[in-house]
């Protein structure tokens, strides 16, 4: 079911010219200083991967992958990737890339199984990166400083897309806030966990979640996440906490809610891999070439993640639809709705 939140009063600040304009400046400049920020040399990515290797990513385990039969492959299938977060790590290790370093690429995707509104698309772009690390670095303060890093790279890119357009005014909080799911989840026990991003986004201005898919205190995790990429069983030593990823979300003003920006996390290392497949019922997975290569020690540490290409020129540019940045496909009668509303759908 598609769902469409229609700001009162919204009238875009760029016209259609503008936009593109704007789009490309934020593309270029962004990518230039996160490749800065955190040591990483772009690569190029593939569209597809041939399916039952193990390499696509599951996202919450349920999505449907865009697939095809190849003919000079004797119709073995491939699919359309939902990311890349499995493959950038065995790109590292092909690329013998050391701790420190890292890559990024431009991402791009197919999600059939999406439900269409403001933020969510039938297509997908985002930087996706991933860093070389050392086992000292498995910590939540090494997360915390990564996520710190990008967050400066998007108040820069805010300032001079500002610059470019004095009629968009700063918005972005000073300073990213912290916080563990679960002391949201004490904070606002009788919340959705959407219903808690809300409301500490909107209280501190940008906020990164610690701890996405572990089993919080209620016994239910604040998002689902697959089992075998990012690492969110580990205990922290210092905090006694579940959990070395999480969710960055900043407050949009136009939409009226929180939204997120980056999903990211330290990776599996090989026993938080066969803890996490075991508790989500998945071991049989071991068997899978992406697998075998983690357990069998092959694949460096690291960190990774995506950054949502199309939201964050959204969030810049004060577009209330993202299909005001992207081209994509739309229910008609979601088109007509946000043309009544000043929304011009690409």
């Amino acid at each position: 079911m598609s769902y469409l939140i229609k700001p009162t009063n919204y009238k875009a600040l760029l016209d259609m010219k503008q936009t593109e304009l704007g789009i490309k400046q934020i593309k270029e400049f962004f990518q230039q200083n996160l490749s800065s920020e955190l040591r990483l040399r772009r690569v190029t990515a593939p569209l597809f991967v041939l399916k039952g290797m193990g390499i696509n990513d599951d996202l919450n385990g349920v999505e449907r992958a865009v697939s095809f039969p190849i003919k000079d492959l004797g119709d073995q299938q491939a699919e359309v990737v939902h990311s890349l977060a499995k493959w950038k790590r065995m790109t590292l290790a092909d690329y013998n890339i050391g701790p420190g370093y890292g890559i990024y690429t431009d991402m791009n995707a197919i999600r059939a199984d999406e439900e269409l509104g403001n933020l969510h698309s039938l297509y997908v772009d985002q930087w996706d990166w991933e860093r070389t690390i050392t086992p000292e670095q498995r910590n939540v303060d090494f997360l915390k400083s990564i996520v710190t890093r990008i967050y400066s790279a998007m108040r820069r890119t805010e300032y001079m897309i500002c610059e470019m357009y004095p009629q968009i005014k700063s918005f972005l909080a000073h300073d990213i806030h912290f916080i563990h799911s679960e002391e949201l989840l004490q904070m606002y026990p009788d919340k959705t966990p959407k219903e808690r991003e809300n409301l500490i986004t909107k209280k501190y201005g940008a906020v990164f979640i610690i701890g996405i898919g572990c089993n919080l205190s209620n016994g239910k995790p604040h998002d689902l996440r697959a089992p075998d990429y990012d690492d969110y069983s580990t205990i922290d030593p210092a905090t006694g906490l579940p959990g070395l990823n999480g969710d960055l979300m900043v407050w949009n003003e136009v939409l009226g809610r929180a939204i997120e920006l980056s999903s990211m996390g330290i990776r599996v290392d090989k026993e938080a891999l066969l803890r996490q497949l075991e508790l989500s019922g998945k071991e049989d997975r071991k068997e899978l070439y992406f697998h075998k290569r983690l357990l069998s020690g092959t694949l460096p540490l690291s960190i990774g993640g995506g950054i949502g290409q199309s939201r964050l020129c959204m969030l810049y540019l004060k577009k209330a639809h993202i299909g005001e940045i992207q081209a994509s496909i739309w229910p008609e009668s979601m088109r007509k709705e946000c043309e009544e509303h000043g929304m011009t759908l690409i």
